[in-house]
């Protein structure tokens, strides 16, 4: 493994560069180009707002809905669009991956970077909201850098895994869609927690979106701090997935030369 991290170092300029180049490609010959990152979440949110907030009158614990669901549909979206984008990251770069020699993992962490980038941009719309709905910033904000690391180490796991199966067997792209839809709902990003009856929210432990999520909500919108046991699992997912994905990587990398 610290072998590995030493070799990782000595390619980091190739990664921005990854990184930079899967950003530019994105928005290449789009009118309103990187402008997609602030207004896609945005009206998704509005959408999202309309329907079950409006129609389907869904509790948001005396916080202004919009504002209480763009604080977890941030997150969300991060962890969908990475793993829908990595996953094809082998694949969509067969050519370097036949030519050339570096890191393969290197594919897989700029597509997952390009997100959190998108995410930072996004940010500034959650700023606007919380000036509008006049959301009090208290010092339990510093909890969001720590949280957000804890879930990019699952997301950049699970990345990892699904971009190396998705070389071998190609449905399973189809099958990741559908299962981040399920996931989504199984995932308080569009109503509250305290709506699940006491007996069945332990079951949310076991999601670490959902602790993710509910974490970002208490310390953002002033519900305290994050349930300590809730994130200390979560830690320990994580670090599993990413080690069990990386460790799934390397074992694999050596033939997928032969595959792509």
């Amino acid at each position: 493994m610290f072998k590995d991290i030493v070799v990782f170092l000595r390619y980091k300029d190739l990664l921005i560069n990854l990184t930079e180049r899967e950003i530019k490609a994105r928005y290449k010959q789009s009118i309103l180009g990187y402008f997609w990152v602030i207004l896609n979440p945005f009206l998704q949110m509005l959408v999202m707002t309309f329907i079950f907030s409006i129609v389907m009158k869904v509790p948001s614990l005396g916080v202004p809905y919009p504002i209480f669901l763009y604080v977890a549909l941030l997150p969300w979206n991060f962890f969908s669009n990475s793993l829908s984008s990595s996953m094809n990251s082998l694949v969509a770069n067969s050519s370097l991956i036949t030519k050339i020699y570096f890191p393969r993992e290197i594919l897989v962490y700029s597509t997952v970077f390009a997100k959190v980038i998108d995410l930072i941009l996004a940010v500034s719309i959650l700023v606007i909201f919380m000036i509008i709905y006049r959301i009090p910033v208290s010092t339990r904000i510093l909890w969001v850098p720590v949280i957000f690391i804890i879930q990019l180490i699952f997301t950049t796991g699970l990345s990892l895994i699904l971009s190396t199966f998705n070389l071998f067997y190609r449905d399973i792209q189809y099958l990741v869609s559908l299962m981040l839809m399920l996931w989504m709902y199984l995932t308080p990003v569009i109503y509250p927690v305290e709506i699940i009856p006491n007996e069945y929210r332990f079951i949310l432990s076991l999601n670490p979106m959902a602790v993710f999520v509910n974490a970002y909500r208490q310390v953002i919108l002033g519900g305290g701090d994050p349930n300590l046991n809730s994130l200390i699992i979560g830690v320990i997912v994580s670090l599993f997935v990413f080690l069990a994905g990386f460790s799934i990587f390397k074992k694999l990398e050596g033939i997928f030369s032969d595959v792509v």
